[in-house]
């Protein structure tokens, strides 16, 4: 039999050990909590990663018009939203500051600016969770702060589309010149090594082709946006070869953790006249849909890159699609569209809805289930629409005073405030009424 004292102090060790267990368990590895993530908001352009275009927050059927602001000179690309009360817009000015961030919910008073090298208006910025800033000028990627000190910032080869946030707390930065790079989102350290979709860049020339990117030409090799999946792994993008007759759709399979951390997987020429504008995943994944030039919205397999069906929509979309969780598409807008929705049925898709009296002239924002938005011709100025998408029809309309040149989209806070800009640099800013 043990001795009282060491019975004693072997109880005492083993309630030791145990507690310490207990505490090192409890402070275990914590980082995920500060690892970058978008904003609750609208991130960035079209709305998340998968350029969906959608929320899940349930939007206003009845605005009103709270603010008016110009950024004295142009927008080329959609505004930014935080997961507070800040906004973010990429302008093209002549002088001056270009990048703004302002307060949304204070009269759209300014909060900062700075100037970026001009040239790269068509790519937004993105915002995290912690109101960083991430945003790209030709010939470099970097990041701001709450404030307008810069954070980090480093060279690319072209001008970073806008970027996306991936698992891990990992940024994606495509370029236009088909340079892809993965950086720690805090620290701007390149992730792994960089990947070259066109071969032969001249690597000093981070402005060539930029001219072709807005009208899709060959020049630019990359003149979209990328879409990302966290579900599946997959980003799609698109890309035209020199010397190829058309552009494709390409798949990057990203495998946190893995060597190489992103790799080409596949390469789909299935859209008919080759894809335009940025291509659109759906919530899980599994399908990216994408305009062909052929008038057709397709429907692609992420696995492989082979086309599941297609539909004509009898207009030529000028913007990509917007998709909800359920598998409602509404088509992209440009001159002589049509609001069109169609209804993806796995091995077919099939047209739900059409208004031939309604002319969206962007992508349609959704928000919810109760309303959708888009900006439309309203006589001989332009108007923000806003409809049901369960059957398109519309709940309200609120002209945009003073707006010309062309819409360049609308974005949706999570408290259910409602930007609109347009390419004369007008931004217009609605609350719920």
């Amino acid at each position: 039999m043990s001795a009282p004292g060491k019975t004693v102090r072997r109880v005492a060790a083993v309630t030791v050990a145990v507690f310490t267990t207990l505490i090192l368990s409890a402070c275990g590895n914590t980082d995920s909590w500060v690892q970058a993530r978008p904003a609750e908001g609208w991130s960035a352009q079209y709305g998340n990663a998968g350029n969906s275009s959608y929320v899940q927050v349930d939007g206003s059927g009845a605005l009103r018009l709270d603010w008016i602001r110009s950024v004295k000179g142009s927008v080329e690309s959609q505004v930014a939203l935080s997961s507070g009360d800040y906004l973010a817009v990429n302008a093209q000015t002549a002088g001056g500051c270009s990048l703004m961030a302002w307060e949304t919910d204070n009269r759209a008073r300014q909060r900062w600016c700075t100037r970026l090298w001009q040239g790269g208006g068509l790519s937004s910025p993105l915002f995290d969770g912690f109101d960083n800033l991430y945003v790209g000028q030709p010939g470099s990627i970097m990041s701001f702060p709450a404030t307008q000190w810069f954070r980090w910032r480093h060279p690319v080869i072209g001008l970073p589309w806008t970027p996306r946030l991936l698992s891990e707390g990992q940024l994606l930065v495509v370029t236009h010149l088909g340079q892809v790079l993965v950086y720690d989102a805090h620290s701007g350290d390149v992730v792994g090594t960089a990947l070259d979709l066109v071969e032969g860049v001249d690597p000093t020339d981070s402005q060539r082709g930029l001219a072709d990117c807005q009208l899709g030409r060959p020049r630019c090799p990359v003149a979209a946006a990328p879409a990302f999946s966290a579900a599946t792994g997959i980003v799609v993008t698109t890309l035209w070869e020199p010397d190829a007759a058309a552009p494709e759709v390409v798949g990057l399979r990203y495998r946190p953790g893995q060597t190489p951390l992103l790799s080409r997987d596949w390469t789909s020429t299935a859209v008919g006249g080759g894809p335009l504008s940025s291509p659109v995943l759906s919530g899980d994944g599994n399908t990216v849909y994408v305009n062909g030039r052929d008038g057709r919205l397709w429907a692609l397999d992420t696995a492989d890159g082979r086309a599941r069906w297609s539909v004509p929509l009898n207009f030529q979309p000028q913007t990509p699609p917007s998709v909800s969780p359920d598998g409602l598409i509404v088509s992209g807008g440009g001159p002589d569209s049509t609001l069109t929705a169609i209804k993806d049925g796995g091995d077919r898709g099939e047209v739900a809805w059409t208004h031939d009296d309604v002319e969206p002239l962007t992508t349609s924002s959704l928000a919810g289930t109760t309303a959708a938005y888009t900006v439309v011709r309203d006589r001989d100025g332009m108007a923000l629409l806003v409809f049901d998408p369960a059957d398109g029809h519309t709940l309200n309309s609120y002209p945009l005073p003073g707006a010309t040149g062309y819409p360049v989209g609308v974005s949706i806070g999570h408290d259910r405030r409602v930007v609109a800009a347009t390419s004369d640099g007008r931004v217009f800013g609605f609350a719920p009424a």
